[in-house]
């Protein structure tokens, strides 16, 4: 298969899992083919872990999940070194993330202690662990799930943390169409359990420097530098996109259109990639009396397309 055919191939195989949910999908294929970490924000019970499953088997990767919880603590995520009696020495034992895909399941029910231990990780793409530093495995993704904050045993993530999220996504419910298929169908787990792999981890690598090759044009680079410079005018938020979230969405929008089977970006691709990608990363201004979401529409309609 060439790189379309793969790439089809890996979205339909999602969207047999993930029912009625094609934005979605094609959101968090295309973070990980930019090489980013996904945060799934939603109520449970509407397939926030099902999706990170079917993601690792889909793009073939080694996999490690860890149910946070408010009693876990950062050696349970890094591992601890234990001393060994028959080789009389401390031993090293790697915690789950020491894996290509983590799945940190309902980040936000952890203390911010362990909260924070993830922050190295997901930036260096490596660990600090009783003074000695720790390459982890490659490619490494997070794929983290949380709850509303409403919720009880909650705790917010800090603005550091939720920067190191190229996306953050919603599933919502699903329509009545795509519910009475989830009610006839086969179990999702079961299903999860028995999905081939679409790519190895050498063909990923391959896509994602497709993405970094994918052409960008000066009035598209112009465009994205006014939705950046947007966000700082004090209109919409109590601060801008820093510069490496503006790269952020550059990458994101590559990707969406390599998914789209284009060399190019076009507007079309930063527009549709926008809200997930700054989103998570930004504050309404105290006067605004909508969410971050809807503030980003508001402001992606005020500025003039290229």
């Amino acid at each position: 298969m060439n790189t379309q055919e793969k790439l089809t191939a890996l979205l339909d195989q999602l969207n047999t899992v993930m029912v009625g949910k094609l934005d979605q999908t094609q959101d968090c294929v295309a973070c990980l083919l930019a090489g980013g970490h996904l945060l799934i924000e939603d109520v449970p019970g509407v397939g926030k872990t099902t999706l990170a499953h079917a993601l690792a088997r889909t793009f073939g990767l080694q996999f490690s999940r860890v149910q946070f919880t408010t009693d876990l603590m950062p050696s349970d995520l890094s591992g601890v070194s234990v001393f060994d009696r028959t080789q009389e020495k401390f031993v090293f034992h790697p915690g789950p993330l020491f894996t290509q895909v983590l799945l940190a399941d309902e980040i936000n029910r952890a203390s911010p202690k362990t909260q924070s231990a993830l922050l190295e990780a997901m930036e260096e793409k490596q660990v600090s662990i009783e003074g000695e530093t720790r390459p982890l495995p490659s490619p490494f993704f997070v794929i983290a799930t949380q709850n509303p904050y409403d919720q009880l045993g909650t705790y917010l993530l800090p603005e550091s943390q939720l920067d190191r999220f190229l996306m953050r996504i919603t599933l919502g419910y699903p329509n009545r169409a795509a519910e009475r298929q989830l009610l006839q169908g086969t179990d999702r787990r079961q299903l999860v359990s028995q999905l081939p792999s679409v790519l190895t981890p050498a063909e990923l690598q391959t896509l994602q420097q497709l993405v970094l090759d994918v052409h960008a044009s000066e009035p598209l680079l112009d465009y994205v530098q006014d939705l950046v410079q947007a966000t700082r005018s004090g209109r919409w938020f109590e601060q801008g996109l820093s510069p490496r979230a503006g790269m952020a969405l550059l990458r994101a929008a590559k990707a969406r259109a390599l998914l789209a089977g284009r060399d190019f970006v076009a507007p079309d691709d930063v527009r549709a990639i926008l809200p997930q990608t700054i989103a998570h990363r930004l504050t309404p201004t105290s006067e605004a009396k909508r969410g971050a979401a809807e503030q980003v529409a508001a402001m992606l309609d005020a500025v003039a397309l290229p």
